[in-house]
């Protein structure tokens, strides 16, 4: 792993608008990969096998476990994910920065592998803006957003145990502040005396 390249863990309750705000983070910010995660889940309409997931079966999925090939691994909605260990580390090592899209469950896991990742939490403005946003996708049935909604006010409990909170009423604040975290965290002096050592040294000589 690179000294000066960072992991970021961004989690977030369904339908508060965290794949979003991540994709277009993504598209400002070259510096920036996110990990592709595995899973067991269908492929819903626009999503393409090795972009948004790696699309498996539970049999190949419970090998990798086996194998230890994940850094976490998680069951939701009664399907399995996972994020790859070395996929992660080669991007680490390679100098870049990069985003864990994960829930609490994972995040917990990585921190014990990663005890230096910062840890980022999104949530809606309010239980009625989550409510009306996980129908507004016209995907589930009544009984599936209603799970959905018990599942993401468990996840909300779990906002204590992340470095930053974030609140997604305004889509393109949210983003500005999403950014800022990126910034900031880049500008701690730790990463900066290792990314700028040749240049301090030669100023405090001369």
């Amino acid at each position: 792993m690179s000294d000066t390249s960072i992991l970021f863990i961004v989690s977030a309750p369904s339908g508060a608008g965290k794949t979003s705000l991540l994709r277009e983070l993504l598209a400002q910010d070259e510096q920036l990969s996110l990990s592709v995660s595995h899973t067991t889940r269908a492929m819903r309409p626009g999503e393409e096998n090795g972009v948004h997931y790696h699309f498996v079966d539970a049999g190949t999925f419970e090998g990798l476990v086996e194998q230890g090939a994940f850094i976490e691994h998680a069951k939701v909605f009664d399907n399995y994910y996972g994020t790859s260990e070395g996929a992660v580390r080669d991007q680490l090592v390679a100098g870049r920065d990069v985003v864990v899209e994960i829930d609490w469950q994972g995040a917990r896991q990585v921190r014990e592998r990663f005890p230096e990742a910062v840890s980022i939490f999104i949530i809606p403005p309010s239980i009625a803006a989550l409510r009306e946003r996980l129908g507004n996708r016209g995907q589930d049935s009544e009984e599936i957003i209603e799970r959905r909604m018990r599942d993401a006010q468990d996840e909300l409990s779990h906002y204590v145990e992340y470095d930053y909170l974030i609140v997604n009423d305004r889509f393109e604040l949210a983003l500005r502040q999403l950014g800022e975290v990126v910034s900031a965290e880049r500008l701690r002096g730790v990463r900066q005396q290792q990314r700028y050592a040749d240049v301090l040294r030669e100023m405090l000589s001369s």
